[in-house]
């Protein structure tokens, strides 16, 4: 059924309160977190202010140094976020589409009690131009609040495939309302066909009790449509792991397809240890990424579980499925030893 198979155990070590202090054990410090998590170009925005202001900025390429470069010089009349104060206290953040992991961001320092902030910083990304130019510059501008609670105060996207490289001069731009296909999500970035099987402890009849832990087997089949960041396609590979478990024992990952938006990995992988009830807590994460030699550009991704923001009792962000794969999930729980084959879009995780 496939060129490659992976079988690894996965243990959650269970976690129960304790009626005496009623806390998590100490293990579950890495719940909190997944590893190399994608943000989303809005996330922590609470703020309902209407964009107004202009910004000033020069984008240029070193070819000696292959990077890219934002020369932020400042903005102008900015909304005020705090009207009993009336201040702002305004930065500037950067991002390279369609790559919105954390590895893609970058931003200014924060200007105090200004609605006309200088900054006069240049943001810089080493990228290759060929590369560079099929992606888009998101710049926006932010309000920065202590607790974390910052707000959005404008925005302007540049399709860098038409960027005149010649213009090294700093330009004044008006700030827009954010793009609601950002916000909504709406960004096509391929579908992944694959099969997953929940095989039950002991199901399988044989003595010694056979297998002695369920496995979950998960084979990624292909991919279809992926974002090409590259004139000669992408070279893309799959990570897998199951979450809340983020160590190395936990991490799978295909094979690479070169120059292939739409490669076959046909790549199946065996995780045991797990009881019935991980199922309901559990959560598989596969990845979808474009292999460089300097850094690894993500593409889309899915999870599988049950959606429902909680594992073994704790609030975490990654146990965020959508109506699709919440239903790939189920079907595979009530349908013990048989393949359930899907095909799910991609998305910024």
């Amino acid at each position: 059924e496939s060129d490659t198979a992976s079988e690894i155990s996965f243990q959650f070590n269970r976690h129960k309160k304790t009626p005496s202090t009623g806390s998590h054990s100490s293990d579950m410090a890495s719940v909190s977190s997944v590893s190399g998590s994608v943000l989303s170009v809005y996330s922590g925005d609470f703020g309902s202010v209407d964009a107004q202001g202009t910004v000033e900025f020069a984008l240029d390429y070193d070819e000696k140094n292959r990077e890219f470069q934002v020369h932020v010089s400042q903005c102008k009349d900015l909304a005020v976020v705090d009207e009993k104060k009336v201040r702002s206290d305004p930065y500037v953040k950067t991002y390279l589409l369609p790559d919105k992991a954390r590895m893609g961001k970058r931003k200014t320092s924060v200007k105090k009690r200004t609605v006309n902030p200088v900054y006069n910083e240049v943001l810089r990304y080493k990228i290759e131009k060929m590369v560079l130019l099929i992606q888009k510059l998101n710049l926006s501008v932010w309000h920065n609040d202590p607790l974390g609670r910052n707000s959005f105060l404008g925005e302007i996207e540049i399709d860098l495939a038409s960027w005149d490289w010649s213009n090294r001069k700093l330009n004044w731009y008006p700030l827009k309302p954010r793009s609601l296909s950002a916000v909504n999500g709406v960004d096509h970035r391929g579908v992944m066909s694959l099969s997953i099987k929940y095989v039950p402890p002991g199901s399988l009849g044989k003595w010694p009790k056979n297998p002695p832990s369920g496995e979950v087997h998960i084979w990624v089949k292909d991919v279809k449509d992926l974002l090409q960041l590259r004139p000669s396609g992408v070279d893309s590979f799959v990570k897998c792991y199951v979450l809340p478990d983020t160590s190395k024992k936990s991490y799978q990952k295909t094979r690479v397809v070169k120059r292939d938006t739409n490669p076959v990995f046909n790549h199946t992988i065996v995780y045991d240890g797990f009881h019935t009830e991980d199922l309901k807590d559990a959560c598989v994460e596969l990845t979808v990424w474009d292999h460089e030699k300097l850094t690894n550009h993500f593409l889309g991704g899915i999870r599988l579980g049950l959606g429902t923001g909680l594992s073994y009792g704790i609030s975490v962000d990654w146990m965020d499925s959508t109506q699709e794969e919440v239903a790939f999930w189920q079907e595979m729980m009530l349908a013990a030893n048989e393949w359930i084959e899907g095909l799910l879009p991609l998305r910024s995780l």
